[in-house]
């Protein structure tokens, strides 16, 4: 999903140096906010917060790190695609109300229309979800 951001397009680079690093969850969330408040968007900024943090949190923790972040809106539909360096399939952990850890893919799942991953050969994978707006 490379290519120059439109009107309803908007692409986050993460710094290899930085995309492993907790602060980058922050810088997402911030992306996020401004993206959508510049599209007049504001209202849907808390909800898509939390899956950019979720699907970035999970790119830091499981994917490599966060390679891109990127918001496509269409339409009633928000995009929110987080490309991260590894080939390993998204997984939903079994609910547990003890564990700290595993229920990010449940909120994500939760919150949007829509989830899922491509992982290409030979290329980073792409985690995306819908959310309605």
């Amino acid at each position: 999903m490379e290519g120059r951001a439109g009107a309803c397009d908007a692409v986050f680079p993460f710094h290899r140096g930085t995309a492993l690093e907790p602060s980058c969850v922050a810088t997402a969330r911030r992306f996020v906010d401004q993206t959508l408040s510049s599209w007049g968007n504001p209202e849907h900024a808390f909800d898509a917060q939390l899956v950019v943090s979720e699907l970035v949190t999970n790119a830091m923790r499981h994917g490599g790190g966060a390679a891109q972040l990127r918001l496509l809106s269409h339409e009633a539909e928000l995009a929110c695609v987080v490309t991260d360096y590894s080939h390993s399939v998204p997984v939903t952990a079994a609910p547990d109300v003890f564990s700290e850890y595993g229920r990010g893919l449940r909120l994500v799942d939760a919150l949007c229309t829509a989830w899922g991953w491509l992982s290409p050969e030979g290329t980073r994978k792409i985690v995306w979800a819908i959310i309605t707006t």
